[in-house]
């Protein structure tokens, strides 16, 4: 399976963004998929995941500004980020089960 990941851009603090992570195959039977991010000169780091049955889980640092969701029919995972911050600057990678992204650039400006 590729996954293609899209949505990123430059945003101003307290905008929101939407990222997409489209799957060349079905997605049914993927249990966890998630989205991560890379930040400059830090490590690889959990953003959220959500499992088959629709159970998310969070990074503290993004709790009640973003939304994981996915959509089966689609075969596509969303990542909805709102009220940006500056720190949430860095190229954000979708994960379906081993598999990663490419990868998108989130650039969110104070």
């Amino acid at each position: 399976v590729q996954l293609q990941a899209s949505g990123g851009g430059l945003v101003q603090a307290g905008g929101s963004l939407r990222l997409s992570c489209a799957a060349s195959a079905s997605i049914v039977s993927v249990r966890i998929m998630g989205w991560y991010r890379q930040a400059p000169g830090k490590t690889r780091e959990l953003v959220a995941v959500i499992s088959g049955g629709g159970s998310a889980n969070y990074a503290d640092s993004v709790k009640g500004r973003f939304t994981i969701s996915r959509d089966n029919a689609k075969n596509t995972v969303y990542l909805q980020m709102n009220s940006l911050k500056p720190e949430d600057t860095a190229v954000y990678y979708c994960k379906l089960g081993p598999v990663w992204g490419r990868g998108t650039q989130v650039t969110v400006s104070s």
